[in-house]
């Protein structure tokens, strides 16, 4: 008995030690995911309006809201005349997302990054600072569904064309739509080759 009990303390000293590796591993992936969270809550936290970060209820119309006034004028002269036709209709065209700052566009990324799991699924939904329509201000995010249904009908007059096929409130100025229609979709982001800078 004397030559079992060594081996069978060998091997709970090895389960021990094994399950301490694993509950210690554990522990600090969870207190980095903490601290990524408390990051990101307290950037999140500074990004105010001048940021381009927009609370509900912003039109097209709302000049003094950063993420409207910053947008491309064309591009803002352009949605201006549809929603002001689309009024007709009873619709009306909410700003969900413009202009972004760079360090709004860089916290979306770093989100998406956190929630899809790595960099490639993230840029099938967000771009980078450097290649973001939205921090040049020539992207704009419409709601609700009934806006982007009218949009999806009638933007090409105006040369107002939806881009990705992910991404239905996502608008950009295509001045060729007006004659043309609008260009073929790209699936998503990832597939369009402006966001390979």
């Amino acid at each position: 008995m004397t030559c079992i009990e060594p081996a069978r303390t060998a091997t709970r000293r090895t389960r021990s030690n094994l399950f301490a590796a694993l509950v210690g591993g554990s522990a600090a992936l969870i207190g980095v995911r903490v601290y990524q969270s408390l990051v990101s809550a307290a950037v999140r936290r500074s990004l105010t309006e001048a940021d381009g970060v927009v609370r509900g209820g912003v039109t097209v119309f709302d000049d003094e809201i950063p993420a409207v006034a910053n947008l491309d004028p064309d591009l803002l002269g352009a949605l201006r005349q549809a929603a002001k036709d689309a009024a007709g209709d009873g619709i009306e065209f909410i700003v969900n997302s413009g202009w972004r700052s760079r360090d709004y566009q860089e916290q979306l990324l770093r989100d998406a990054v956190s929630k899809y799991g790595s960099e490639e699924e993230a840029a099938r939904w967000v771009a980078t600072a450097d290649t973001s329509s939205h921090v040049s201000g020539h992207a704009v995010d419409i709601g609700p569904a009934e806006a982007r249904a009218w949009l999806s009908e009638h933007g090409a007059r105006y040369g107002l064309c939806q881009i990705y096929r992910n991404e239905p409130w996502h608008y950009e100025l295509r001045p060729e739509a007006i004659d043309h229609g609008c260009p073929p979709m790209y699936a998503d982001p990832s597939q369009d080759p402006r966001m390979r800078r």
